[in-house]
């Protein structure tokens, strides 16, 4: 294929399985705009003005094919009610489990979308990517309903009620659900172009296969079925081969998969079906040199690739705040090298 696509027409092809003009590269940067505008994270995620200024600028530099409009994963639970931790060098993340008794589950009611402060933060951060840029896919996020309770409640509490309580655990699935949804659907009213729809608990990682069919695929059919617009799920890591003809009965477009895996054999079990995003590991980027970032991009480029139905992106969904510029602008520059289509240098 001749000519230069935009990146919303470079991600709709490969969406499609077909090749566009080259690989898609989604630089899922959620903390590295702070250090564009000089300012610390907590600062920075104050506003939702610094966040799209913060995205745009990165695309600026990079010319990867996304703008990312989420803030952080805990602002669910901050929209609840629930402790949030800033970090001057990493992720923000949950507190206190907001849900200390189990029994408050049955009075529980989901935050209302429309009034909650750091919700509209995030909204407003999407309505000036929309509105400040031209065709380039803008992606929102949600925590799965399956997944949100770990922040909810802490991981053992939530096993618990997940195996030891059913009539609480549905509840709080009803609950979660009517979040999710609206949450999802508020970011694609506001300009968002897609939503990943992060679900770790669900990976294999966590759970088996069995019990994925029994909880986290179920609630996954509901929700997702309920999202005006398409999803891609994530699980943030965590290991999905056993599950992947599962997950595409959940009508989901994308599957953000981890760099443990194998990238050949999961594109050859998914090929026409799910579109393929990662899997360059985020925690050993950090290290990277500039060849190493090139080696990486290209391997990643040969596994997934050929055919379209690949977007070269990290494993885990962002990005972590220490993986320094040169090693970005180095995965951006491989990708433009190594991605463009037709890929004739895995013939040579």
């Amino acid at each position: 294929m001749t000519g230069e696509m935009t990146s919303l027409e470079r991600v709709l092809t490969t969406l499609g399985h077909k090749e566009p003009d080259r690989v898609p590269l989604f630089l899922l940067v959620t903390m590295h705009g702070a250090k564009e505008l000089g300012m610390g994270l907590q600062e920075y995620f104050s506003r939702g003005e610094n966040v799209a200024e913060g995205q745009l600028r990165l695309r600026a530099k990079y010319g990867h094919d996304c703008l990312y409009g989420i803030l952080y994963a805990a602002l669910e639970v901050e929209a609840w009610g629930g402790e949030v931790i800033f970090r001057d060098d990493g992720p923000t993340n949950s507190g206190e489990p907001m849900i200390q008794d189990v029994e408050q589950i049955r009075s529980l009611e989901p935050p209302d979308v429309a009034t909650s402060p750091v919700l509209a933060r995030t909204l407003r951060a999407i309505e000036i990517l929309k509105r400040d840029s031209r065709d380039v896919p803008i992606v929102g996020a949600v925590m799965s309903p399956f997944s949100l309770p770990v922040m909810q409640l802490g991981f053992e509490a939530y096993l618990d009620l997940v195996f030891e309580r059913p009539d609480l655990f549905d509840r709080l699935m009803a609950v979660n659900e009517e979040l999710c949804v609206a949450w999802a659907n508020a970011q694609l009213a506001a300009g968002a172009t897609a939503i990943g729809y992060f679900d770790p608990v669900s990976s294999t990682t966590v759970v088996t296969p069995q019990a994925y069919l029994e909880t986290g695929f179920k609630v996954a059919q509901r929700t997702i079925a309920r999202i005006k617009g398409p999803t891609a799920t994530h699980f943030a890591s965590g290991l999905c081969a056993g599950i992947l003809d599962d997950l595409a009965q959940t009508g989901t477009a994308i599957v953000g998969v981890s760099g443990e895996e194998d990238l050949a054999a999961l594109k050859r079990a998914v090929a026409g079906k799910l579109t393929l995003l990662g899997n360059l590991n985020g925690i050993t980027m950090r290290r990277w040199s500039a060849d190493q970032a090139e080696a990486e991009v290209k391997a990643a480029i040969a596994a997934g690739a050929p055919g379209g139905g690949f977007i070269l992106a990290d494993n885990h969904g962002e990005i972590p705040f220490q993986v320094p510029d040169d090693v970005l602008h180095a995965i951006a520059a491989a990708t433009r090298r190594w991605g463009r289509y037709p890929l004739d240098w895995l013939d040579a």
